[in-house]
């Protein structure tokens, strides 16, 4: 499991129960985005360079530098065809790299504030635009379209695409998760208000699982129904997460920690 470290100059990997550490040379800005492509290079914003980085599983480092004054980046996602997107919001663009070069695909409304991106199966790219309250679909083909959420005002942030095709994604005011599917939006409520909502990810059984940063816990939403875990660390602050293949669900604690609950565990 590979993860960032804000306001260090690291890239880490948990192998075999240890920790490794990879300095890339320069201190971290909210790094908040990270993908594994298919030839398991990992890729990390960095907005203080303004540039993405990619590491090579030997810990060997390289920069694609965005052509910007500056970068607000939001997150990041691997795509089958071995390329990586991710939130460009200075550039109003939801932004491929491919072979070392970078296609935008700007939105052509300045209220977008893009932040959350997934790639599904199919090679279809999602993301959330936040002060326009929509989910934005870009073909294969590059083809935008703009899908308004029906409740006003809920801010979605983090996106993940199911093995079925649904598209799922949190409501971070309104302290829900969301789901698109078959041009339908629904949702789900939690059940509690102000949890601080971030990261999701969708395990292979279709269990939807997301952070609960206020809470110290990680939630599981699976059939309809809300499960809970919480963590066992006191204060625990998970804002990202992911699910390997084997259904281990990975969290990202941003007080300085990395956790899993096995996949035993989670399908309890």
């Amino acid at each position: 499991a590979w993860f960032s470290s804000d306001f260090s100059d690291a890239v880490g990997v948990v192998r075999g129960g240890k920790v490794e550490r990879y300095s890339k040379g320069s201190r971290s800005t909210e790094p908040i985005g990270i993908a594994v492509d298919t030839a398991g290079k990992v890729w990390v914003t960095d907005a203080a360079t303004v540039s993405i980085v990619a590491v090579s599983a030997a810990g060997q480092m390289h920069a694609i530098k965005l052509g910007t004054p500056i970068a607000r980046l939001g997150r990041m996602a691997a795509a089958p065809d071995g390329s990586v997107w991710f939130a460009e919001s200075t550039a109003y663009s939801i932004t491929r790299i491919k072979d070392g070069a970078l296609t935008r695909h700007t939105i052509d409304s300045a209220r977008g504030g893009p932040y959350g991106v997934a790639v599904a199966a199919d090679g279809v790219v999602w993301a959330t635009l936040q002060s326009a309250n929509s989910l934005l679909r870009i073909a294969p083909d590059g083809k935008m379209t703009e899908h308004e959420i029906p409740s006003p005002g809920v801010s979605p942030t983090d996106v993940a695409v199911g093995g079925d095709g649904a598209v799922w994604f949190l409501e971070f005011r309104t302290d829900r998760i969301g789901r698109f599917q078959a041009g339908k939006f629904d949702e789900f409520a939690i059940g509690e208000a102000k949890v601080g909502l971030t990261g999701l990810a969708v395990a292979p059984d279709g269990a939807v699982w997301f952070g609960m940063l206020r809470k110290g816990s990680l939630g599981r939403l699976l059939d309809g129904k809300v499960v809970e875990f919480k963590l066992p660390r006191e204060r625990a602050r998970p804002y990202s997460v992911t699910v390997d293949k084997s259904g281990n669900v990975w969290y990202a604690d941003i007080s300085g920690f990395v956790g899993m609950i096995p996949a035993s565990e989670a399908a309890r």
